[in-house]
């Protein structure tokens, strides 16, 4: 008897390259970017929910931080893997397999009734965005041709910033409309649209086939999550506590063993050589920075709009629109720009942006600040964002052989993803050392001091990108 497994075994087996049809690039684009879509969409789509979220699931602070990082850990701790499966197995079929997971985990979600059950399947959500995020710029990059890649690539940047704008709006509109749950159920039609059409559009394609690094992906897992769980208990259990400094301690012990052993492994799951480029390096620490800094901030923020804004869910997320939506325009613009004036410009204008947009915002916000008082701060944090976001993946692949795309792709994928997690753990820390508190009294206190650690790790991310190689030292 055929079981369900055969027949997916059958759809996604990669057919002859005499029998691949020749799809347009847009259909292409769509195909490679709507599950990424989806999964950007979910880093999100919970904070304008999470006072409804708190109040329906009787949830601490520290689970409300959970139900973001459960997702951010496992999503940024297996693409690695997943990266390495698809070189092995087929990208597309890995794809396609992350999406059923992503879908079935987002109908689990929807169905807890619990903190603990929403983080648990939170986690197993992040597995199969894994599997999509990283997978998705490999299959794009193989499905257009190299003169067109660089706009393509602004364009995959472009909806992956639509992700971020439209996930606080979304996840407000159908809290506001219908429940916290729906925010859930809104990627199962968007699973039936992307599998057929990545089955009809996206050819199958397959790297390196190695064996797979396990210690390797577990001890970066253990060092990211132990790193960030001792950061999310340092003001609950006392920063001087053992758990809180042995877990930092194991950490750090856990990741220089990560280092360790992947520079004697013969098949290393994050391969050491690809940081022998310059462009790929300052990439990567562009990336960890910019997001433990803006993620964070978004965190906090959307909050602060309802707790001490007052505005309901969809009010909130709408309010995020000048900082969220703006990528969505600016990122194909600097996909156009980049071969005209290099990456080091755009980069550095962009987080520059972002920098002083924070230190705007922690200057301003109290206590009876107008939300016309904050519009053009997240214009210009908005514009900065879509100016580095289309750059810095131009950045991670322009050096690399076409078989080294995909790990490149999820090494880069996986710092941003430990980004966003350690950016709302840091500066949530910040928050609450600060005094700050879920009360509209209380709010403002902690908040500044979060924002302006957020600057300083954009900051961070200027001063690497003036290392990036200029354009006379690059072709872009």
């Amino acid at each position: 008897m055929t079981t369900v497994s055969d027949q997916l075994d059958v759809l996604v087996e990669p057919q002859p390259s005499s029998a691949r049809r020749t799809v347009p690039i847009w259909l292409a684009l769509i195909a490679a970017s709507l599950p990424m879509f989806m999964a950007t969409l979910d880093n999100l789509v919970m904070t304008s929910a999470l006072p409804v979220i708190q109040q329906n699931l009787q949830a601490t602070v520290g689970q409300l931080q959970w139900f973001m990082n459960a997702y951010t850990l496992a999503f940024a701790t297996l693409m690695l893997a997943a990266a390495g499966l698809g070189d092995r197995w087929g990208r597309r079929r890995v794809f396609l397999y992350g999406i059923a997971l992503f879908t079935a985990a987002s109908i689990a979600s929807a169905l807890s009734t619990t903190p603990a059950m929403l983080i648990a399947a939170r986690a197993v959500q992040g597995v199969g965005a894994a599997a999509i995020m990283p997978l998705s710029l490999t299959l794009l990059a193989g499905a257009v041709p190299a003169a067109k890649r660089a706009l393509a690539i602004g364009v995959w940047g472009g909806v992956s910033g639509l992700g971020v704008a439209l996930g606080p709006v979304i996840g407000g509109a159908v809290v506001d409309g219908v429940s916290w749950q729906a925010i859930f159920w809104l990627n199962v039609p968007v699973a039936l649209v992307a599998v057929p059409l990545a089955l009809y559009a996206l050819g199958e394609s397959r790297g390196r086939r190695a064996p797979m690094d396990l210690l390797g992906v577990a001890l970066a897992g253990a060092g990211v999550f132990l790193g960030v769980w001792a950061i999310v208990h340092g003001n609950d259990d006392g920063w001087t506590s053992a758990m809180v400094l042995g877990s930092l301690a194991a950490s750090a012990l856990a990741l220089t063993g990560f280092v360790i052993h992947e520079l004697r492994t013969p098949n290393p799951v994050m391969p050491m050589r690809l940081f022998r480029s310059r462009s790929f390096s300052v990439a990567n620490v562009i990336g960890l920075a910019f997001t433990l800094g803006m993620f964070g901030a978004v965190f906090l923020l959307a909050q602060y709009l309802q707790i001490v804004m007052g505005y309901t869910p969809f009010q909130a997320g709408l309010r995020t629109l000048p900082w969220t939506a703006a990528p969505m325009v600016v990122a194909p613009i600097a996909g156009i720009l980049a071969p005209r004036v290099g990456l080091r410009p755009l980069l550095v204008s962009g987080l520059t942006l972002q920098a002083a947009s924070l230190v705007w915002m922690a200057m301003i916000l109290e206590p009876g600040t107008s939300y016309g008082a904050m519009v053009p701060a997240l214009a210009m944090a908005g514009i900065g964002m879509g100016l580095t976001f289309a750059p810095s993946a131009t950045a991670v692949l322009i050096d690399m052989a076409e078989v080294d795309h995909a790990t490149a792709s999820s090494v880069n994928s996986t710092i941003r993803e430990v980004g966003v997690a350690l950016g709302v753990a840091v500066l949530t820390a910040v928050f609450l050392g600060k005094g700050g508190s879920l009360t509209p009294a209380g709010y403002a206190d902690g908040l500044q001091p979060a924002l302006l650690v957020g600057a300083a790790s954009v900051v961070v991310a200027i001063v690497a990108a003036l290392a990036m190689p200029s354009r006379k030292e690059q072709s872009v």
